[in-house]
């Protein structure tokens, strides 16, 4: 190697991609991108394998799977026109929002030459986040009717803890308050999948969106299976501007957990609010979450669930990496439920 050449591990590499070092052995894994190796036989990232790295990063910020990656680095575009498409869509969508922000400044300016001060409040509607909501219920049992809120719902919200923590709980009484939201619980394949094929076979629209996803899924490595379709079935369907999913990865093998998450980050299911009650890492995984993501936590002594932030020595941090365990053992756990002895 050229001494006068800056080569990264992987761990700087990813962290300068601003994508997680999981990612970053996936892209190899499937042949994007070769790093290099030391004398030790360590992988280095010099400036070409970084170049290489940041583009397909791009292409996956731009919501498209690998298996397209692959094909537009191969020098064919097809898909990337949609994919730039909707970008654009969200690129305008956000002009047309801080348009609207401008011109409540340039009348606040105005109002004020004219020696009008801002009404009561209106300041601090100005300054809010756009995506603020307000969620706020009594806490049911275990919490007794302690008092909940939740000021700010993002994107992607996920609901974990220990069995018997009251995650479940939560996520309903959510899915309750949320304007707009709907909880998809874990009936959606209980039958083998058999309603939602009858709900494809009568809605075509439903299962060009369905199929879509799934090639999408497929093409980064899922398995198709019952449990999977039926997921996506409930995700793709018109209606809720919200969905709170019960135990995402029920009957979901680690690499259609992985590509699922994936999928979503990058605006699938409509790009509608989702909050997602799960307790696997390849779900959950602590290194990955993105500033539009949350992680509401339920501890297993019932105090009130709380927001924690994704970064080691963080309030609850290690409560919650403590609660996940990988597919392989979760698929071991399934079906093992908490109960609280009746008292006398």
């Amino acid at each position: 190697m050229n001494a006068s050449v800056q080569f990264l591990s992987p761990s700087e590499a990813a962290r300068r991609l601003g994508v997680s070092a999981k990612a970053l052995r996936l892209y190899e894994q499937r042949g994007l991108v070769a790093p290099l190796r030391t004398g030790a036989g360590w992988r280095a990232y010099g400036p070409d394998e970084m170049a290489r790295a940041g583009e397909i990063a791009a292409l996956r910020a731009l919501g498209l799977s690998l298996a397209q990656v692959a094909r537009v680095l191969a020098g064919q575009p097809e898909g990337l026109e949609s994919a730039l498409a909707a970008h654009q869509a969200t690129l305008e969508g956000q002009l047309r929002q801080l348009t609207g922000a401008v011109e409540k400044v340039r009348a606040l300016r105005a109002d004020l030459a004219r020696g009008q001060a801002p009404a009561r409040g209106e300041l601090a509607r100005l300054l809010e986040p756009a995506a603020q909501a307000v969620v706020a219920f009594d806490l049911p049992w275990p919490w007794g009717g302690e008092h909940f809120e939740l000021r700010v719902v993002r994107r992607l919200n996920y609901i974990t803890g220990p069995l018997g923590s009251g995650k479940t709980r939560l996520a309903l009484r959510i899915g309750e308050t949320l304007p707009g939201a709907a909880f998809l619980g874990l009936e959606r394949a209980a039958d083998g999948g058999a309603a939602a094929r009858a709900r494809l076979d009568a809605d075509p629209v439903l299962g060009a969106r369905v199929d879509r996803a799934l090639a999408w899924l497929v093409d980064d490595g899922a398995q198709t299976s019952d449990a999977l379709i039926a997921l996506l079935v409930g995700l793709e369907a018109d209606g809720p501007t919200a969905l709170v999913v019960d135990l995402v990865e029920q009957g979901l093998d680690q690499a259609t957990q992985e590509a699922l998450v994936a999928h979503l980050r990058r605006g699938g299911a409509g790009g509608r609010t989702l909050f997602l009650l799960t307790r696997s890492r390849a779900i959950l995984d602590l290194t990955a979450l993105g500033p539009d993501e949350t992680i509401l936590f339920c501890p297993a002594n019932h105090s009130p669930p709380t927001e924690v932030a994704p970064r080691p020595g963080a309030p609850g941090y290690e409560a919650v990496a403590s609660c996940l365990a990988s597919p392989q053992v979760r698929a071991r756990t399934e079906g093992i439920i908490a109960w609280r002895p009746r008292v006398a």
